[in-house]
């Protein structure tokens, strides 16, 4: 097993991740040169723009390997792109990419719905004869 300078800076790069070559590696009919992310422009699976996005999980869609890559992508914490027909971010999938800028209203009550309930505690607030009394 061969190792990155890279994979020694990240904590745990000792444990069991499926690399890129295990997913894919060079085969001896020379498949691995047709998988739709090796014959595509690479910039298409880490744009920022979602039609880019939208067609670079289209592209993954009748990929051999998907359910491999995505699988390896996972274990690696991928930080970015689209690996195995799913975009991710910073190591986890998400649905899409969040713009610059404040998110809209929709977004903000569709997280709020989701989010789990935070309780309040409020203390009360004495007055000074509340506090002359305790004192006493």
């Amino acid at each position: 097993m061969s190792v990155l300078f890279s994979e020694l800076l990240v904590p745990g790069w000792a444990d069991e991740k499926i690399g890129l070559d295990a997913v894919t590696g060079t085969y001896s009919d020379g498949s691995s040169f047709n998988l739709p992310c090796h014959t595509a422009d690479p910039e298409l699976f880490f744009s920022e723009a979602d039609c880019s996005i939208a067609e670079a999980k289209s592209l993954c869609g009748g990929c051999p390997v998907r359910a491999q890559c995505l699988e390896g992508a996972m274990s690696r914490q991928e930080p970015a792109g689209v690996w195995g027909g799913e975009l991710f971010e910073d190591g986890r999938v998400i649905a899409k990419k969040r713009k610059a800028g404040r998110p809209s209203l929709n977004e903000v009550a569709a997280r709020e719905v989701n989010a789990p309930a935070v309780l309040e505690v409020v203390s009360p607030i004495s007055s000074e004869a509340d506090r002359e009394e305790d004192a006493a």
